[in-house]
């Protein structure tokens, strides 16, 4: 790299003269090589699910890329996980604030921008860096189901379904082809894990993690090992790729 190019380069506050910000541009790679996430909405509900690369001798109880925000909304997330718990403490104490302050729960949408902004802002002032991760924000307000994405330049956007992390882009067109509005709660699951084996190896179920949030209750419900290993059975049914 020349030495003009090297000055933009470290410093986050300076376009290069092609209108970049490198630094941004680097916090989005670490994102597109974290493990993939998903999110999926339905008529049902919402769906997140996040493939967890363990250890041989790690514990897996605790799931680390799948979040609870507030009863109502959940997050996955892909890149630089300590910067995902950051930014999800911050989303918790959003969230009770607006509770306490408006007595009602917070849209997914007043979250999804109030994460994008701080994350904005990371991306504009000297002696900070850019935020590494990218977040899945899926929850229901009002029987309303609602799914938005944040990345690190301070955009959100809302979406059907999407996905995050390697092989998103494979994952995503995959969605795009197979999704439809009418989809169930356990067909939105299937759908979900089939672009995580899309993506990822073959190694079982174990390093899927999935929550769900329904229509019915608006409530926030990690899944079982063994609703996830019946999903991806059903998954490899009906959705048979071509490295399975």
């Amino acid at each position: 790299m020349l030495p003009a190019q090297q000055g933009y380069d470290r410093a986050i506050t300076v376009f290069s003269p092609d209108g970049r910000l490198y630094q941004v541009e680097y916090a989005i790679e670490t994102v597109r090589r974290g493990t993939v996430a998903v999110g999926v909405k339905c008529k049902d509900g919402v769906i997140i699910a996040v493939e967890e690369k363990s250890r041989k001798l790690q514990i897996v109880d605790t799931a680390q890329k799948i979040f609870q925000i507030d009863d109502h909304v959940g997050v996955a997330a892909a890149g630089y996980i300590p910067d995902a718990r950051s930014q999800v403490d911050n989303a918790r104490f959003f969230s009770q604030s607006n509770k306490m302050i408006y007595d009602e729960p917070v849209e997914v949408e007043t979250i999804a921008k109030h994460l994008a902004d701080q994350s904005q802002q990371y991306t504009q002032y000297a002696g900070v860096r850019p935020y590494g991760v990218a977040l899945i924000l899926g929850g229901v307000v009002n029987k309303t189901p609602e799914l938005f994405l944040t990345d690190p330049s301070g955009t959100f956007i809302s979406y059907d379904a999407i996905a995050i992390g390697s092989g998103s882009d494979e994952v995503t067109d995959f969605l795009e082809k197979t999704y439809n509005t009418d989809l169930s709660i356990d067909d939105a699951s299937t759908l979900a894990i089939a672009g995580i084996q899309l993506s990822g190896d073959d190694k079982g179920d174990s390093h899927i993690r999935m929550a769900h949030i329904k229509t019915e209750n608006g409530l926030y419900e990690l899944i079982s090992d063994e609703q996830i290993a019946n999903y991806s059975k059903t998954a490899k049914e009906k959705y048979p790729h071509e490295k399975n």
